[in-house]
């Protein structure tokens, strides 16, 4: 039993817009006109879904974008703003070798250079970047029951047992969450939903009617089978 990430839902403007930019860059496969998956379908999709929740600050969670090579890096930028991306200035250093990018609707992510041994054997999507406390890393290892890969200055990284990417987590300062987050996990309960909720609760997560929240306040859901 348990509970799975199934997707990633992704507030956006216009979902079928975004979904396509986002098709574009990571390769995802649509499989509706805002839900994307992978080609074997393994990993957790993307769903995009009609919001007009305003963007208060840098979202809690980016991608970081992995790549094989210099060019394919370039490329990966390229294809980006080709597709209405832009550079994005977050004052990082002439000398770092990640491209900070945001979608066409603001939302920052990452394409990170090639030599990245962190995000190394993981996928397109190397990682869930999110601002967050160590005490949520650990909820979210016994939430998923995905081993904890990172655990050091109170940062910390989950990894699912098949690999793929990762979920990291920076530790303090954590940003001051203003209003709901544009990227939430949507999870599946593999038995009854209640049981796992409450498994959940237990762990330290809060529940307001569908929506819950774990300990740094993220909201997410869990659906039944």
């Amino acid at each position: 039993m348990g509970v799975r990430l199934q997707e990633l839902s992704y507030a956006a403007k216009d979902p079928e817009g975004l979904a396509r930019f986002w098709a574009g860059v990571l390769g995802f496969e649509p499989i509706e006109d805002t839900v994307l998956a992978t080609a074997d379908d393994r990993a957790f999709r993307l769903r995009f879904v009609a919001s007009d929740l305003p963007k208060l600050s840098p979202n809690q969670m980016h991608f970081d974008v992995t790549s094989t090579s210099l060019d394919d890096q370039q490329a990966k930028v390229d294809r980006a703003l080709e597709l209405g991306g832009n550079h994005l200035d977050i004052g990082q250093l002439p000398d770092e070798k990640h491209v900070v990018l945001a979608d066409p609707e603001g939302n920052e992510f990452c394409v990170i250079e090639p030599t990245n041994n962190f995000l190394a054997n993981t996928g397109v999507i190397g990682a869930l970047s999110s601002d967050g406390s160590q005490a949520v890393g650990y909820f979210w290892a016994k939430a998923l029951d995905w081993p904890l890969v990172w655990d050091e200055d109170e940062e910390t990284a989950i990894q699912a047992p098949y690999g793929g990417t990762k979920i990291a987590w920076g530790g303090p300062p954590v940003n001051t969450k203003l209003g709901v987050n544009r990227l939430q996990f949507v999870l599946r309960a593999d038995g009854d939903r209640q049981v796992e909720v409450d498994r959940l609760v237990a762990l330290g997560a809060t529940a307001a009617g569908d929506t819950l929240t774990d300990p740094d306040g993220n909201e997410f859901v869990v659906l039944g089978n």
